[in-house]
């Protein structure tokens, strides 16, 4: 008979028929006498470790996507000029426009393919290191961007911002995996959070540099493409000191003693049992699991769902319409008779509001829900979306007025829920091992919704104008119906809670009233494969030896 406690010994702790079990408020030194260990818990640790990563590498995401929106005309001129200087001839206003437009979308397609990518370099080479190697194609895309002028070539610029959205796509689906994992439950949802703040803050830094009194200059807009290196620069020399994900190291890499020294490290305390044992239990069980895929995720009942429910929440963040609305912002701004120049401080306005709805997003979210946040955001946007279409539809002066306020508005609740929520809630729909594949399905689907916006919202407003964002509207109702009805709420829920919402009833595990000195495991039956159960013992104190399989397959621990 195949005995099913195989890969409970093969884990670390089990590796010997007699294990003794330490307590875990305390520890003994080399003479056998008690020392006082620190159970005193601090966040200082673990906030140094997201302040690492958020400014380090998301930001860099809203710095690549706000930086040409100000000095798009300079850079059209550079466009042209070098089209003069090598032909002798201007640029016609056609090839100008397929070349920016080339300039802007290729760095979605960049971000394609880093999302593609991003699983296999966060599975190999871990989390944080996947983010700090992705530094290196930061300095590529900034000297790219950065020296295009002096070498006279547009082709530079163009190159670079597709290995700027590279870049951007890896860091998009492995930041907020690092952060994550790092996380307790309690905050999972604040530090998922703040890596749509540090995105907002990279756009508010890169609107307000991007301004002619500052780098958005004939001369000065080289330095501004270049900027994306500064966070680089800031992530080497933070987050290089910050320890790696303890989840990966513990399930992925198998090393109990460097994940624990992270854990220690992150929690600023040395009772870190439970979240070890958590771990622990969760390696135990991926190990009677078998490598996913993509096409894995699709063919499972069990991630099924999960995957549509990521994928759908992705598509509602891009088929909002908020990049169209940020995009429309300056136009609206000038209708209710604002210059052009206090249009664009309006612009930026919207920015610092964007930023400050996340920030106060990040802390209500544990609090308040992500579904929650989410319906809230969701339903605020649809109806101010059609409040901004009715506005513009009539124009009036007192509806000008109205639609500025509708824009800001709209902006909010686009923070409150639909910014932050789907990059992080794919990483707590999955456990471990499929984790990786989801967050680059999920990383992909964003860039492509982000691309296909860009192409087709110019097409659109010119052929039905004010009523451009209706067909936003529309979807963002669908997505609220989707998402009242199945996704569901995952607050303080651990990760293995959250998974066995999407299995069959009929195979999730149930742990009767045990005896004190007996523990029964029971067999977890799948499709095609057999898991163990743990169950911490009643005294940790005790010894204990894994007996042998009894007739009917089932194994017991006897505690002495």
């Amino acid at each position: 008979m195949e005995d099913d406690t195989a890969p409970l010994l093969s884990d670390q702790r089990y590796s010997s028929t007699s294990v003794n079990l330490k307590s875990y408020s305390r520890s003994t030194s080399e003479s056998g006498n008690y020392v006082k260990r620190n159970d005193k818990p601090s966040k200082s640790h673990l906030v140094l470790a997201i302040l690492a990563c958020i400014m380090g590498s998301p930001l860099q995401i809203g710095l690549n996507t706000a930086i040409l929106n100000a000095p798009e005309e300079v850079i059209k001129e550079f466009y042209n000029k070098t089209y003069f200087d090598r032909y002798e001839e201007p640029m016609s206003s056609s090839l100008l426009t397929v070349l920016w437009a080339v300039t802007v979308a290729f760095f979605c397609v960049g971000g394609m393919i880093g999302g593609v990518s991003a699983a296999y370099f966060a599975g190999k080479y871990g989390r944080k290191n996947t983010l700090l190697l992705n530094n290196a194609v930061a300095f590529a895309c900034a000297a790219l961007q950065g020296c295009s002028k002096s070498a006279q070539s547009f082709e530079m610029l163009i190159v670079g911002r597709v290995v700027a959205g590279v870049c951007c796509g890896l860091t998009s689906a492995v930041a907020p995996l690092y952060l994550a994992e790092i996380s307790p439950v309690s905050l999972r949802g604040f530090c998922g959070t703040c890596n749509q703040l540090s995105i907002t803050l990279g756009v508010l830094i890169g609107e307000v540099i991007g301004m002619k009194f500052f780098l958005g200059t004939e001369d000065l807009w080289p330095i501004l493409v270049a900027c994306p290196a500064v966070p680089a620069i800031y992530s080497l020399l933070t987050l290089t000191w910050c320890p790696e994900s303890p989840k990966y190291l513990l399930v992925n890499k198998g090393d109990d003693a460097a994940a624990e020294a992270a854990l220690v490290w992150l929690r600023k305390t040395d009772d870190v049992s439970d979240e070890m044992d958590a771990m622990r239990k969760e390696r135990v069980e991926l190990r009677n699991s078998p490598k996913f895929s993509v096409m894995d995720l699709w063919s499972t009942s069990s991630l099924r769902w999960p995957l549509i429910i990521c994928i759908v929440l992705q598509m509602s963040q891009q088929f909002s319409g908020i990049n169209a609305v940020i995009y429309y912002s300056t136009d609206i701004f000038s209708s209710a008779g604002l210059s052009k120049e206090e249009s664009q401080y309006a612009t930026v306005g919207t920015g610092l509001v964007n930023v400050l709805m996340t920030f106060v997003s990040a802390l209500i979210m544990d609090r308040a829900g992500r579904r929650t946040l989410h319906l809230i955001g969701l339903g605020g946007m649809c109806i101010f979306s059609v409040v901004l279409v009715v506005c513009l539809s009539l124009q009036s002066p007192v509806l000008s007025y109205i639609s500025i306020v509708a824009v800001i508005v709209y902006i909010i609740f686009f923070a409150t829920g639909p910014g932050a929520i789907p990059w992080f809630m794919v990483a707590e729909l999955f456990a471990q091992s499929p984790r990786t594949a989801a967050v680059g399905v999920s990383v992909v689907v964003n860039w492509l919704c982000n691309f296909t916006v860009g192409i087709i919202f110019p097409v659109l407003q010119n052929a039905i104008k004010t009523y451009s964002f209706l067909p936003f509207s529309v979807m963002l109702a669908l997505f609220f119906i989707f998402t009242y009805m199945f996704v569901p709420e995952t607050k303080g829920k651990s990760i293995s809670e959250i998974t066995r919402l999407f299995k069959s009833p009929t195979l999730e595990s149930s742990v009767s009233q045990f005896p004190d000195t007996d523990v029964e495991y029971e067999r977890i039956v799948n499709r095609n494969s057999t898991q163990v159960l743990i169950v911490e013992p009643p005294d940790p104190d005790l010894e204990y030896t894994i007996q042998g399989s009894d007739v009917d397959g089932s194994s017991k621990v006897q505690f002495q």
